[in-house]
């Protein structure tokens, strides 16, 4: 069976970055960009003429802005999925996180024109999340539906952390680490994970996808909604009870350990899983410096980052959760992390937390 062309409608007021998204979304065989629009009022005509798949689409633009855009698009009886395509600006990350509670389904960066690093990894960040709005929607890829080549070698945490010898011991400590994966809806499942835990909750460490300069707003905003503290990662952060660390877009998050104490690394890395930063290079050094000691949560995502990070926690004697497909945005990633054989229980969104602080108190 032929793998199905998923249509995009692309809605931005600048000209240049309108072509800029068809050429790195058409770079994928099964992405056709149906249309463009320079505001929403077009976009709106454009959608009653052709239907596309999903929509990408700015939040500041004229005429409308993009968070009515989405309103409009989101109360409809037959609601299409759509994604943002946002300025990093601080104005510009607000807006994007808001987009997110009106039902957008993930955010990426507005592309830096004429920086080929970026205009490469972006053929693979862009491209994987329309196809998981695209799921979104749908829940199930139809069958044939297969991933495209990436545009560069698919690396594993090997790049960012060789597997230890036989021989590594762990330092027998008591004190427990959590560490968090998620991707695609992950923003809004993790809103409702940490609103659970009391302001003295475990300490954690969390990865999810989202473009340099979004997790900072997006750590703040949660901190804003959450007893915990939470707060965007810096490097050598240590990793405290009653704080959550987000890793930075962009940049790579270990756990690390001396002596007693845990801390986070913070560094540069190629693309680990198609991400950086990775999940599987946070839980493949949560497997080596916490061991025992740590639980791995993996929640709702497109992919399969996390999974051989996921079942080396598991091999070392974590304890690890993974959320279920009724709860998922998209069930990829928890799904490729039960077949690897890394997880010890699957449970709806709502009873992760409850059973994360049953292991920690």
């Amino acid at each position: 069976m032929n793998a199905p062309i998923i249509k995009v409608l692309i809605v931005d007021d600048s000209a240049i970055v309108r072509e800029t998204l068809r050429e790195v979304l058409e770079s994928d065989p099964h992405i056709k960009v149906s249309g463009v629009a320079s505001d929403p009022i077009f976009a709106l005509k454009k959608i009653e003429e052709e239907r596309p798949d999903v929509i990408i689409t700015d939040v500041e633009m004229p005429r409308m802005d993009g968070i009515t855009f989405l309103k409009e698009i989101m109360s409809r009886p037959d609601p299409i999925p759509t994604v943002i395509c946002s300025s990093k600006t601080e104005e510009g990350s607000e807006n994007a996180l808001k987009a997110l509670e009106f039902g957008a389904i993930d955010i990426i960066q507005k592309p830096k024109l004429g920086t080929k690093q970026f205009l490469e990894e972006s053929k693979i960040r862009f491209c994987d999340v329309v196809k998981a709005a695209y799921r979104a929607r749908l829940r199930k890829l139809p069958l044939g539906m297969t991933a495209v080549p990436p545009v560069q070698p698919k690396l594993t945490a090997d790049v960012m952390l060789p597997r230890p010898d036989r021989g590594h011991l762990f330092i027998e400590t008591t004190e427990k680490v959590v560490v968090v994966g998620a991707s695609t809806g992950g923003t809004e499942a993790l809103r409702e994970f940490l609103s659970m835990f009391p302001q003295d909750g475990p300490a954690m460490v969390i990865v999810q996808h989202m473009p340099e300069h979004f997790t900072r707003a997006f750590a703040n905003r949660l901190d804003g909604l959450c007893k915990i503290t939470v707060k965007e990662a810096e490097d050598n952060d240590t990793v405290l009870r009653g704080r959550v660390l987000i890793a930075p877009g962009n940049r790579h998050t270990l756990l690390k350990r001396a002596g007693s104490r845990y801390y986070v690394e913070v560094k540069d890395g190629p693309l680990v899983c198609r991400h950086r930063p990775s999940v599987d290079v946070l839980f493949r050094s949560a497997a080596r410096y916490a061991g025992k000691n740590a639980i791995g949560v993996i929640m709702t995502g497109m992919g399969d980052d996390g999974a051989r990070g996921m079942k080396e926690l598991h091999d070392a004697g974590a304890y690890t959760i993974a959320q279920d497909e009724q709860s998922c945005v998209v069930f990829g990633m928890p799904k490729e992390a039960i077949k690897a054989g890394g997880v010890d229980v699957v449970l709806p969104l709502e009873k992760i937390a409850g059973e994360v602080l049953r292991f920690t108190q």
